[in-house]
């Protein structure tokens, strides 16, 4: 399924304003399966929560810095300059800049289905919002939309399940949907 973001022209950058910039250098075929190149630099402190990709893999090499990773469930560790971390489809993870310097990582996720459109969405939120968390409703939406693609373990399930759709409805009411209307249909579950 093509989504769209796959005619932007690259490179595109997203900023968060607390510390994450993600470049999406572009997307490449190789043996039929569809990888979007990346790179990342992450201020010391700052990296995503705990979330989970359902159906992209993510694999992120450092080039320079150190970064701190915890997969749900096990003891954090840390990676260094030349080292490599890769993220199964499935696997609850985070990442974040362990070090006192500027972590920087090229990496790439395959497939990248709405990698690009998700994470520009959140980190548009983010800014606009502060204190480095979307706002209620932009959270609301994209998840339950790309639920078979993402979902972010931070957020307690109670605020998900009762929260959430009590802010999706007020939302609605009040015409904040109309910033996603041309929002890329989610992938279906694999």
């Amino acid at each position: 399924m093509e989504t769209a973001t796959t005619t932007m022209a690259y490179p595109v950058t997203i900023d968060n304003g607390y510390g994450e910039r993600l470049t999406f250098l572009g997307r490449e075929l190789r043996d039929g399966v569809e990888y979007i190149q990346v790179e990342n630099q992450v201020s010391p402190g700052a990296g995503p929560p705990m979330h989970v990709h359902h159906q992209q893999h993510e694999s992120l090499h450092i080039l320079e810095g150190k970064m701190g990773v915890e997969i749900l469930g096990e003891q954090p560790y840390y990676l260094h300059k030349g080292e490599s971390a890769t993220f199964e489809a499935g696997i609850v993870h985070r990442f974040w800049n362990a070090g006192d310097n500027t972590l920087y990582c090229k990496g790439e996720i395959w497939p990248p289905h709405n990698i690009e459109y998700f994470l520009g969405e959140i980190y548009r939120s983010s800014r606009e919002h502060g204190k480095g968390r979307p706002g209620a409703f932009d959270s609301a939406y994209l998840l339950r939309k790309y639920r078979t693609e993402f979902d972010m373990l931070g957020i307690p399930a109670f605020v998900k399940k009762v929260i959430f759709p009590i802010v999706l409805f007020f939302g609605k009411l009040q015409g904040k949907n109309r910033r996603f209307k041309d929002a890329p249909e989610a992938q279906p579950a694999g």
